[in-house]
C-alpha cells in the first residue's frame, strides 16, 4: 500500500508468485535475476517458472530432450507452413512467429495434451483392480478409433520416439521418475499391435506425453511445453523464408491451380 494506492487494491489486482519487480530488482519465483543469468539451463529456467523450484540435473536433462525432440517436423507441418506463408506478406518476424502458434490447436500441437490424458485414465483404470494391459484395453474402447500419441502419417516408425523412450527407461532405472505413465504408454502399443493388422508405434507426441507426465506436469502443460518446443522451429523457419525475400508465397506453386468443385 502507498499514498498512491492506500488500500492495496491496484497493486493486488495483478498480484503474482510469479515475478516481482521493483526500481533496481528483479526476481522471478523468488530468486533474483543475476544470479540466474549464467547459471541456469533454459529448461530449468522453464521448470522454475513453472513450478516455482529448480529441478535437479537429471529432471533438466530429461525435459531438454523433450524439448529438443519436438522443435521440427519441417513445412508439412502447417504451423511451419503457415509461419512462413505469413512471413512473405510483410509482416514482422514475431508476427509470423504467432500465426505459427496460433494454429497450434487440438488437432495440430494437442496430441501430446490429449496423450497425458489417456495415459491417465489406464492408470486410473489400472487402480481399479484391472492388469495394465486389460486397463489399456478397455479405455482405448472406450475412445475414437484415432488415439493420441500412436501412429504417423509420414513415418512408420517416428524415428524421435525410441530415442526419447531410451532416456525415460534411464531415468526409471536411475530413480529419477516412476515409470508408471511409462508402463501404460506401452501397454497401450502392445494392445494396438494385437488389434491391426499391423503395428501403430508410439509417436514423438506419446514419448514426449510420457516425459512431461513422468516429470509431474499437468496435461495442459504438455501443450504449452510443446508450443514451446515447436516456436524454435517456427522462427527458424520463418527467418529463412524471410531472408530468401519472396512476396506473398501463397499454399502451393502459382503453376498449380487448386481443383474447382462444380
Amino acid at each position: 500500500m502507498s499514498d498512491v494506492d492506500p488500500t492495496g487494491e491496484v497493486a493486488g489486482w495483478w498480484a503474482t508468485a510469479v515475478s516481482r519487480m521493483e526500481p533496481g530488482v528483479i526476481e522471478l519465483r523468488g530468486r533474483p535475476v543475476q544470479d540466474l543469468i549464467g547459471t541456469t539451463s533454459l529448461s530449468s529456467m522453464i521448470w522454475l517458472m513453472l513450478r516455482g523450484e529448480t529441478p535437479d540435473p537429471a529432471q533438466a536433462a530429461l525435459l531438454e530432450a523433450a524439448l529438443v525432440s519436438a522443435v521440427d517436423h519441417g513445412p508439412q507441418a502447417p504451423s511451419i507452413a503457415i509461419a512462413r506463408m505469413a512471413a512473405t506478406c510483410g509482416v514482422g518476424l514475431n508476427n509470423a512467429m504467432a500465426t505459427g502458434v496460433n494454429s497450434l490447436g487440438d488437432s495440430h500441437g494437442g496430441a501430446g495434451e490429449q496423450c497425458v490424458e489417456l495415459l491417465t485414465d489406464v492408470l486410473a483404470t489400472e487402480a481399479g483392480g484391472l492388469d495394465i494391459e486389460a486397463a489399456a484395453g478397455r479405455v482405448i474402447a472406450s475412445r475414437p478409433r484415432y488415439l493420441p500419441g500412436y501412429g504417423h502419417r509420414f513415418h512408420p516408425v517416428d524415428p524421435r520416439s525410441g530415442p526419447l523412450l531410451s532416456l525415460v527407461d534411464a531415468a526409471v532405472a536411475d530413480g529419477v521418475v516412476a515409470g508408471d505413465h511409462l508402463r501404460a504408454g506401452r501397454a497401450v502399443e502392445t494392445v494396438l499391435g494385437r488389434e491391426r493388422s499391423r503395428p501403430v508405434p508410439m509417436n514423438i507426441d506419446g514419448a514426449t506425453a510420457i516425459v512431461y507426465a513422468e516429470l509431474g506436469f499437468p496435461a495442459p502443460l504438455a501443450r504449452g511445453l510443446f508450443v514451446l518446443s515447436r516456436s524454435i522451429g517456427i522462427l527458424a523457419h520463418a527467418w529463412e523464408e524471410m531472408e530468401q525475400g519472396r512476396r506473398n508465397k501463397g499454399p502451393i506453386p502459382r503453376s498449380i491451380l487448386p481443383a474447382h468443385i462444380a
